[in-house]
């Protein structure tokens, strides 16, 4: 069972990817991004998304266990 959770996974992430991949082809328009008063130089959109999905992947392995949250169920006995 544990393989085809991996094998859903694999899928989901490989449809991201695509995801991503078409948009940035799609987009390549620059866009300047601003926070308050400060200002980036102009990237790509597609770029921006794929940025923007690492950052938040990145963010929630982090805070995975940080938080407590575990794929593993020995807690419930």
């Amino acid at each position: 069972m544990k393989s085809f959770a991996t094998l859903i996974t694999a899928c989901i992430v490989a449809v991201w990817i695509g995801a991503i991949a078409l948009i940035a082809i799609q987009n390549a328009t620059p866009v300047t991004l601003r926070f308050l008063t400060f200002q980036m130089i102009e990237i790509p959109f597609g770029l921006v998304i794929a940025f923007s999905i690492m950052i938040g992947i990145i963010g929630s392995a982090i805070a995975q266990p940080l938080l407590g949250f575990s794929s593993s169920q020995n807690d419930e006995d």
